[in-house]
């Protein structure tokens, strides 16, 4: 059916429920649901529904302690066409196998299902991650591994991979919304509600996290952390390897056979790395020349800078940075992903989005974000 161009059409209401368990970490539900408050708000439409929900409707406490009353239980009448598991500390023994069967039952009737922190973990046990992409805090990330070999683990700060995504944790929750948001509703309300959160930029899949070198080494290598918080120290004047070496009363040969063994590369390579990523994120975040930024990471000409970035990241900076502006284009609707509407319980709820909704009104920002043209 062709509607009239003078038609209002009204934008689909998503409903999302976020299921909490013990322990759940506040910042990554928080960063969840506010970016959608913010999506109505600046839209002045409603756009968004959320719930709170646990297995059998009593509070769950947070990380930090503060205890949650939710607005229903798993077994209430409560409109979801999408839900997220909102993990945290000792995540594994934070649910169960009514936590299990319920989120089974919700991907037969067809629901979109999302982790953030580690509430991947559970979906991951209910076998509702096999054969999709993964983001989960590095605490977790080698402990996935091992347990579900058939997850596609990433170190990436989040995956959306069809009707999954997976958010590792802390505010990536904020960054993973936002791109969901600017999928469904275009890049101008995602880019809004960045600024509205005075947000640097909105980062996306190809950021990876930043796993700390003693979760990896432990405490057994002492001498290896040092060098390389040096190196993460001396980004734009870097050290001479036999320096760094003599810092930590190791020959070179030494340093380099700690690298080898490690990290499976030489120091110079390593610290090459780190330079090319810190150059990575100048040239997303800023508008500096390029010729700034090579200095600024301690490489002595441009062309030197350029010749090893394309090595090593696959293009060039210059057209790394077309890639990112080009990226901030609007988002084409047929080349949007489809997403499930589709409703899970036929009987209506009253969400607290709704009164954060009627108190979104009142703020000059209010409808500021016109959605015609998702541009």
């Amino acid at each position: 059916m062709v509607r009239s161009t003078t038609e209002t059409v009204s934008e689909p209401v998503r409903s999302i429920g976020f299921l909490l368990l013990n322990n759940f970490t506040m910042i990554s539900l928080a960063s969840a649901v506010e970016a959608l408050r913010m999506a109505n708000q600046l839209s002045g439409e409603k756009l968004y529904n959320w719930h709170t929900l646990t297995i059998d409707g009593q509070p769950v406490s947070a990380s930090d302690g503060i205890q949650i009353t939710p607005d229903a239980s798993v077994a209430d009448q409560v409109e979801l066409d999408t839900v997220i598991v909102v993990g945290g500390v000792n995540v594994t023994k934070a649910y169960n196998k009514a936590h299990l069967n319920w989120l089974r039952d919700m991907d037969r009737k067809g629901c979109t299902l999302g982790g953030i922190c580690t509430g991947a973990y559970p979906l991951a046990d209910a076998g509702l991650l096999d054969g999709y992409e993964c983001s989960v805090h590095w605490e977790y990330l080698a402990s996935m591994q091992e347990t579900f070999p058939h997850v596609r683990c990433t170190n990436s700060l989040f995956s959306l991979d069809r009707n999954r995504f997976t958010a590792s944790g802390g505010t990536v929750a904020l960054d993973m919304m936002m791109n969901i948001i600017k999928q469904e509703h275009g890049y101008r309300l995602s880019a809004a509600i960045s600024e509205m959160f005075i947000c640097d930029r909105i980062r996306d899949e190809s950021d990876q996290q930043k796993v700390p070198l003693r979760h990896v080494l432990g405490t057994s290598q002492p001498k290896l952390v040092e060098v390389v918080a040096l190196m993460e120290a001396n980004i734009e004047e870097p050290i001479e390897m036999d320096e760094l070496a003599e810092f930590v009363d190791l020959s070179r040969r030494q340093l380099e056979r700690l690298f080898q063994k490690y990290l499976d590369c030489s120091p110079s390579k390593y610290y090459l790395k780190l330079r090319l990523l810190r150059a990575r994120q100048l040239l997303m975040q800023n508008t500096m020349p390029i010729i700034d930024i090579a200095a600024a990471c301690g490489f002595v000409s441009t062309p030197h800078f350029s010749k090893c970035y394309r090595e090593h990241m696959g293009v060039p900076p210059s057209e790394e940075r077309a890639a990112i502006k080009k990226g901030q284009a609007p988002v084409e609707p047929e080349s949007q992903p489809s997403v499930v509407r589709r409703k899970l319980i036929s009987k209506p709820q009253d969400s607290i989005s709704s009164g954060a909704f009627s108190e979104a009104k009142k703020e000059s920002t209010f409808g500021s974000v016109n959605l015609k043209g998702k541009s």
